[in-house]
């Protein structure tokens, strides 16, 4: 199924939390709860489904910013953003330990949130595959928006993937996507539910989910095999759809469906 990123908040400072769960809802996301203290935000961690982290350096009680998103991370790897007055040195030295994947420095606007989440998630997807080294990114008040570099769809790695529609990124599970079809330079990922347009090549979302699953049998049709219902020496049934085998790619279509 297809479904929005669920964000928890960790902010003492209540108009704040209150302004930046307006913000994120407005956008699409789903606020699952706001924690004032590391207390309420492990207990919320553990009753939620938690996308995304969204994490105040300083916060009051007997755990900070820092030490509850170590604790919770300690549970489960999932993309962290740390909020912050300071920008000093030694308070991002000491945040780093917990490998955030990107910072807010207050105040908050809506560029600095859409700019923050599209890089923690560009991280994780990095930190899931370490082909390639993540990089922290300080986001201030005044950055502008980032320029468009194929930051389209991104594994998170527990068997789906998140994809940016409009300023939203959703979350859809592997199991649902049951075709991929190219269109010019585009892509449509198409589910049970809807279809998506991805402004990548089809073969660099291929390359992007990277799951044995998802077999090539035409040079602008990549289907889910957990979805085929029949095929013939030149279709490939899905849900009603008959998709076109390719020559070139038939005798590797034959060799992975016929495998046990």
């Amino acid at each position: 199924m297809t479904s929005s990123l669920h964000i928890l908040i960790v902010e003492d400072e209540a108009i704040l939390a209150l302004d930046l769960k307006r913000k994120l809802e407005k956008e699409g996301y789903r606020v699952v709860g706001i924690a004032a203290s590391g207390t309420q935000a492990l207990a919320l961690f553990a009753e939620h489904p938690i996308d995304l982290l969204l994490c105040d350096i300083n916060i009051k009680g007997d755990r900070d910013g820092i030490l509850t998103a170590q604790q919770i991370l300690a549970q489960r790897p999932v993309p962290l953003i740390y909020l912050t007055a300071y920008s000093d040195k030694a308070t991002l030295e000491r945040a780093g330990q917990t490998m955030p994947l990107a910072y807010i420095v207050k105040p908050v606007n809506l560029v600095q949130l859409r700019v923050a989440i599209e890089m923690a998630i560009s991280n994780f997807a990095r930190l899931v595959n370490p082909l390639t080294k993540y990089k922290p990114t300080v986001v201030n008040s005044g950055e502008t928006a980032l320029k468009e570099q194929n930051r389209e769809i991104f594994m998170q790695g527990d068997g789906a993937i998140f994809i940016k529609v409009n300023y939203q990124f959703v979350k859809i599970k592997l199991v649902d996507i049951l075709y991929l079809e190219a269109e010019d330079a585009h892509t449509m990922l198409v589910t049970v539910a809807r279809r998506y347009a991805l402004r990548l090549a089809l073969s660099v979302v291929l390359e992007r989910i990277n799951e044995p699953r998802f077999l090539r049998i035409h040079r602008s049709f990549v289907v889910n095999s957990d979805h085929i219902d029949a095929f013939t020496d030149q279709e490939v049934s899905i849900q009603q759809q008959q998709l076109p085998l390719g020559r070139s790619y038939k005798e590797e279509f034959m060799k992975r469906v016929l495998t046990p």
